[in-house]
């Protein structure tokens, strides 16, 4: 019998688990949802919901992974057994879907990386930065190819295992991640009329404040830390017993909360100095950001950057979604992690196809209204991710509660904070997203 892997140090665990909370949402989704919702009353409610519910949770699912040992599936069945399991199935399945068409957008990143290093969306022209990801978006040919690269490279990573491969890459992409979005930020701050971009992205304008803003920035917390498919289970469950889950569930949350700031302060002075709607939504990133490079002085290396950038956050969430889908093949039927990773990979490839097609060929292709992407996107993110985390939160503090009790390193009011928090409080909350997002 083999020795089940571990992290090498808690530093490579907690920039792994890290990576996987920073994805693309935390530099794309996160400015743009902010602007929507009155800057920084929307962002007090995000870091509020994120280090209550989010760190709960987290602390939750790092102690339930480390106790079993093994992935999510694994850890149903070995703490309880029964119907338990089938969370974990879910959980893996969403992590599937989820990967299937993220790995499409991960592609993306890599496309307009090439492009900005020819210099061909370096244009002030609006049309014609939406014309060419248009045109890209919607080729039958191109996507799906730069999808194909986007699953090899996080092959590449994830077949070296878990301390030469994801713990080495994650030493390298974490840090490179901060130092590049440092190196933008200060350019960005140079700005003319930079500082009315940060006054929109840090002054809270409470006249803005609704239920259901609360209720976005609390679904926003919890989804942006990676929590609702077992993916933090998974990279919990390769963390050795005497590493202290707390703290290093603080330093994933703080991180996260760090990048979703930093990215603020990266996008917002910039598109307030070029009178850009920060409130742009998704075309954000591909049809709007060029245009502030574009105006720029050496504004091509401040683009590859920025894409560069997007391609990192992109893998090392890409990363520990591949990781979680092949727990179950790793842990349950003990096959070798090779044969494992490059089956995963292939059946992740052609899933993603109909997904990358929905924006050409099958954009007409719709099911209950919605693409394939779409409703890929929608079954993980409204659905399976809630449904996810409820199950996890009840299972923590009615089925197993002794176990967090002992082993999950809190005391006093703490515990009996975790306690209520997995049996009312995070089921009630995740449940309202849930009936919000339908």
């Amino acid at each position: 019998m083999t020795t089940r892997s571990n992290w090498g140090s808690k530093l490579g665990f907690v920039l792994a688990a890290a990576g996987s909370a920073i994805g693309l949402g935390a530099i794309w989704k996160f400015p743009y949802v902010t602007a929507m919702n009155g800057g920084g009353v929307f962002l007090l409610l995000f870091l509020f919901f994120s280090f209550t519910l989010g760190l709960a949770q987290m602390v939750v699912e790092f102690t339930l992974g480390r106790s079993a040992q093994t992935g999510p599936v694994g850890m149903f069945r070995k703490l309880a057994g029964k119907s338990w399991p089938l969370i974990g199935m879910m959980g893996i399945f969403a992590g599937f879907v989820l990967y299937s068409f993220y790995s499409v957008v991960g592609g993306w990143t890599l496309a307009y990386l090439a492009l900005a290093m020819d210099g061909s969306v370096l244009t002030t022209d609006t049309k014609v930065l939406k014309d060419t990801f248009e045109h890209y978006v919607s080729n039958p040919y191109w996507p799906i190819l730069t999808h194909g690269v986007f699953v090899l490279v996080t092959l590449g990573i994830v077949i070296g295992g878990i301390e030469k491969g994801i713990e080495r890459a994650s030493k390298l992409l974490m840090p490179g991640l901060f130092i590049i979005m440092l190196i933008l930020i200060a350019r960005s701050l140079t700005l003319p009329g930079a500082w009315q971009g940060v006054v929109a992205f840090f002054a809270p304008d409470f006249s803005k404040l609704t239920p259901a803003m609360a209720v976005d920035a609390l679904g926003l917390a919890f989804f942006s830390l990676s929590l609702g498919t077992g993916g933090m289970i998974a990279y919990g469950s390769y963390v050795k017993q005497e590493t202290p889950v707390l703290h290093s569930a603080a330093w994933v949350v703080g991180l996260s909360c760090t990048v979703a700031i930093l990215a603020g302060l990266m996008i917002f002075p910039a598109l307030f100095a070029f009178n850009l709607d920060p409130s742009a939504g998704p075309g954000l990133t591909f049809m709007t950001m060029p245009v502030v490079f574009a105006s720029l002085p050496f504004g091509q290396i401040f683009a590859i950057a920025f894409f560069a950038l997007l391609s990192v956050a992109a893998l090392t969430s890409s990363v520990s979604m591949l990781e979680l889908i092949a727990t179950l093949f790793l842990d349950e039927y003990k096959l070798p992690r090779r044969k494992v990773i490059l089956a995963l990979s292939l059946a992740v490839f052609l899933c993603g196809i109909p997904a990358s097609l929905s924006f050409g060929p099958w954009a007409d292709v719709k099911f209950f209204g919605k693409t394939i992407f779409d409703l890929m996107d929608y079954s993980v993110s409204n659905v399976m991710m809630p449904l996810g985390g409820i199950g996890v939160a009840l299972f923590a503090g009615w089925r197993v509660w002794p176990l967090l009790e002992e082993h999950s390193g809190l005391s006093g009011l703490a515990l009996f904070g975790l306690k209520w928090s997995c049996r009312v409080v995070a089921p009630l909350s995740i449940a309202v997203i849930l009936v919000k997002n339908l």
